[in-house]
């Protein structure tokens, strides 16, 4: 495996860039090629420097070859000395490398070699494919697992102190930890909580000869929530949908517009997210949700964001995702779509990924662990009974939890002084991963 800085290019792309951004962001979206190899073959000297001019001079991104198969790109922070212990924080959904970038410099002055990549399917990270009719398996969560073991070896690691995720990053944390606890050493699990893995059923065989041996129906959560009065469907199974790349990319509100109300209707700007614990997985409990949750079935998401766009003045204020920093997401979205990163979602909707997973049934997250998430955040609570069973049954050395006041969704980034506060004091009693070689 090859690793290469691309910090060679910054500065004359720089001032590209910057000229980009005063002309419009607009023009920074640029039109996507139909072919689906055409990602996979992306010229990343070619593009704008990352970030927008928005990035820390202490962060650099970089290129390793081969990881897994792709080529991925990411940033990094503390890379200056070896021998710092590692930490990889992986993000979430419509998130990049990028949202890291308010806690990588001050987790790195605390002394620590802080690694954050783009994810398969993801930014500037190629040679996945794009298409939807693509083999699953590349995008599943062993898959991830497995990009994250061969990053951290071509950096010269054969463990790091923690990983660290936010989203379905927090999903791929969990199950990083569950399987390989030997490489990743603690666990931060961010916004979604990990309830295990899926079960087969248990004492099945007595139980069917209890009474009658009969066994009520089964139900259909989506049937349930399209028969409601006011008919609803789940994120999750629109995001498996052929048609919502194509919705969310080309929104008709345009994309970068689409992005701000996305950003803006899950974080605590909004303030219609006062969540609360659901009672259970029903079609009427699951309607109290917000529709970026539980949408309204015959909507898109482009569709379902577009009342809660915020007005001029509320995007002036939002100091934690600024109009140049959004510009970073609808700028490397615009390049790549959205498919790769729905993947992930068509996997766990899919019975065989599910039936590959349950190989680990009954297995629990044995390293230290932490739960971080935004008081505003809908996320804790939208699988009813996944925050309860997480602190006391999946994570057998679950920590703390940490609800953030001020936060909703994006907590790394509507609160990152908090985040990392709490990153610190949890990373101070664990162990102190070193590399073998250390940042080149």
């Amino acid at each position: 495996m090859k690793t290469i800085s691309c910090d060679e290019h910054a500065p004359s792309r720089r001032a590209l860039l910057l000229g980009l951004a005063a002309a419009g962001i607009a023009n920074l979206v640029k039109p996507r090629g139909a072919a689906a190899a055409a990602e996979a073959t992306t010229d990343l000297s070619q593009l704008p420097p990352y970030g927008n001019g928005t990035l820390n001079p202490g962060i650099r991104t970089r290129v390793a070859s081969d990881v897994n198969g792709p080529t991925v790109h990411f940033l990094e922070a503390g890379f200056e000395a070896a021998g710092r212990p590692p930490v990889l924080l992986l993000h979430g959904f419509p998130e990049l490398a990028y949202s890291w970038r308010k806690v990588m410099v001050p987790l790195a002055a605390a002394g620590y070699h802080v690694i954050a990549p783009d994810r398969r399917g993801y930014g500037r990270t190629t040679g996945w494919d794009d298409s939807y009719d693509v083999d699953l398996n590349s995008f599943n969560l062993f898959t991830m697992v497995r990009d994250s073991v061969a990053l951290i070896s071509a950096l010269g690691y054969r463990s790091v102190s923690a990983v660290v995720g936010h989203d379905f990053g927090s999903v791929a944390a969990a199950w990083c930890a569950l399987i390989r606890p030997d490489v990743f050493r603690s666990a931060v699990l961010m916004s979604a909580p990990f309830a295990g893995p899926p079960t087969y059923p248990f004492d099945s065989l007595r139980l069917a000869q209890v009474g009658d041996g009969r066994r009520p129906p089964a139900t259909n959560i989506d049937d349930e929530l399209a028969a409601l009065a006011h008919p609803r469907k789940y994120y999750m199974r629109y995001y498996a949908t052929r048609e919502a790349n194509e919705n969310m990319l080309h929104a008709p509100q345009g994309l970068h517009d689409f992005l701000r109300a996305y950003f803006h209707y899950k974080s605590a700007d909004w303030k219609g997210n006062r969540p609360f614990p659901l009672n259970a997985r029903t079609a009427d409990e699951l309607a109290k949700l917000p529709t970026y949750y539980t949408m309204d079935l015959d909507k898109g998401m482009a569709e379902t964001v577009q009342p809660e766009m915020p007005t001029p003045a509320q995007v002036e204020a939002c100091k934690w995702l600024t109009e140049a920093e959004l510009g970073v997401y609808s700028f490397e979205y615009g390049r790549t779509g959205f498919q790769g990163a729905l993947q992930a979602y068509r996997c766990m909707l899919d019975p065989r990924q599910i039936a590959d997973l349950r190989l680990f049934s009954g297995r629990t997250i044995d390293v230290p662990s932490t739960f971080i998430a935004g008081k505003s955040d809908w996320g804790v609570y939208q699988t009813p009974g996944a925050f309860e069973t997480m602190k006391k049954k999946a994570c057998t050395r679950m920590l703390a939890t940490h609800i953030v006041e001020g936060a909703g969704h994006w907590v790394q980034q509507e609160q990152p002084e908090r985040v990392v506060e709490i990153l610190l004091s949890f990373l101070a009693g664990q162990p102190k991963s070193q590399a073998d070689g250390g940042p080149g």
